[in-house]
């Protein structure tokens, strides 16, 4: 008789536990994606692309998801605007992942957002689960979006190492903090970050024979062999390419350089037709690639909408600038941003403030 009745229990405990959630499938309306994603004909949605991030708004004081991961992908977790961690998510087999528990009665925002490069890890979500209480509700995109073309600059690569001397590790790389995330803030507007560390515009980091990115810029995920990408899934109001010192860490033909960078150009005018273009001198540029840039300038002045920025000069200081393998740290970010910002602002009309 006793063991009837524990059996019993056990069973009512399961079942109590079961409908204490409520699950949806990943392309649910009430979750919002920025950046590049694929949605499956199952509910799945995966996404590689450095800088990829979803938002929703939910109640019921708890929010979990169901994730698989090809490789290792670190992501930054935001609960109502505010950092709350940043977790590693591993393993090719679904599981669940807690983000936020034990919250306070009320609406709350998620926002997961992948901080590290697709060569680490392919991300896909299955679904997302609240309290039986809870709710969901789609966040409404910002009034602007800018889209960022780049290399290591751009992913926020070895942002958070100590100094130059140390070696990259994936745990380093934080897209959030980087320049391009940070004029997005200031500016309050939604980023997409098309950024692989190492590439170029018509040759790589040492030449490695890997595709450059106008070639990736063609695909969904940072994969020169995937899926093509419906460049009508979004409309940037602003296009800000930054490419060149990978292209010039070896000997490179100066007009290959500047015949690529114009079909890029001229490829991104064709995807958005009304989008303002600006064309970034990489803070470390040398000699070679500054004059290669001011062959760019000459060869697209008077096309309508395109802008090149004013070289940065010697902005990022090794000593307290400097995080992994020579590349900037926060401090060294936010004197790229503060440098770009004003220009920004005259490009697009949009207001200074005290955001950064």
């Amino acid at each position: 008789m006793k063991k009837f009745i524990t059996l019993t229990l056990l069973t009512c405990s399961i079942t109590l536990s079961v409908w204490a959630e409520r699950t949806v499938k990943a392309t649910d309306s009430a979750i919002s994606y920025t950046g590049r994603v694929l949605k499956t004909n199952s509910g799945d949605v995966r996404y590689d692309w450095v800088g990829t991030y979803f938002q929703t708004d939910f109640t019921g004081g708890r929010i979990a998801i169901n994730v698989s991961e090809s490789g290792e992908s670190y992501h930054n977790v935001y609960i109502d605007g505010k950092l709350k961690g940043k977790i590693l998510i591993k393993g090719k087999e679904p599981h669940e992942v807690v983000l936020a528990e034990k919250l306070s009665k009320g609406i709350h925002r998620l926002c997961l957002q992948k901080c590290t490069e697709g060569e680490y890890g392919c991300t896909t979500i299955h679904s997302v689960t609240v309290a039986s209480n809870g709710m969901l509700k789609a966040v409404p995109a910002r009034k602007r979006l800018i889209e960022f073309i780049g290399d290591s600059y751009s992913c926020g690569y070895g942002i958070d190492g100590a100094n130059e001397n140390e070696h990259f590790k994936l745990s380093t790389e934080d897209v959030s903090k980087a320049y391009d995330f940070t004029i997005a803030r200031y500016f309050d507007a939604d980023c997409v970050v098309i950024a692989h560390s190492g590439m170029g515009m018509c040759r790589n980091y040492s030449g490695k024979k890997l595709p450059t990115m106008p070639t990736r810029y063609a695909h969904i995920f940072d994969d020169a062999d995937s899926v093509a990408y419906d460049f009508k899934s979004y409309t940037p109001d602003l296009v800000a390419i930054n490419l060149g010192t990978n292209d010039f860490s070896i000997q490179v033909s100066p007009v290959d350089y500047v015949d690529s960078y114009v079909k890029m150009v001229n490829n991104v005018r064709s995807h958005y037709p009304n989008a303002r273009i600006f064309c970034i001198y990489p803070h470390s540029a040398s000699i070679f690639l500054r004059a290669a840039l001011s062959e760019v300038a000459q060869k697209l002045y008077g096309m309508k909408n395109v802008y090149m920025a004013q070289p940065m000069g010697d902005i990022v200081k090794v000593g307290f600038d400097m995080g992994s393998d020579w590349h900037p740290n926060v401090s060294g970010h936010q004197k790229v941003a503060m440098t770009l910002i004003p220009q920004i602002s005259a490009i697009m009309g949009w207001k200074m403030n005290n955001n950064l």
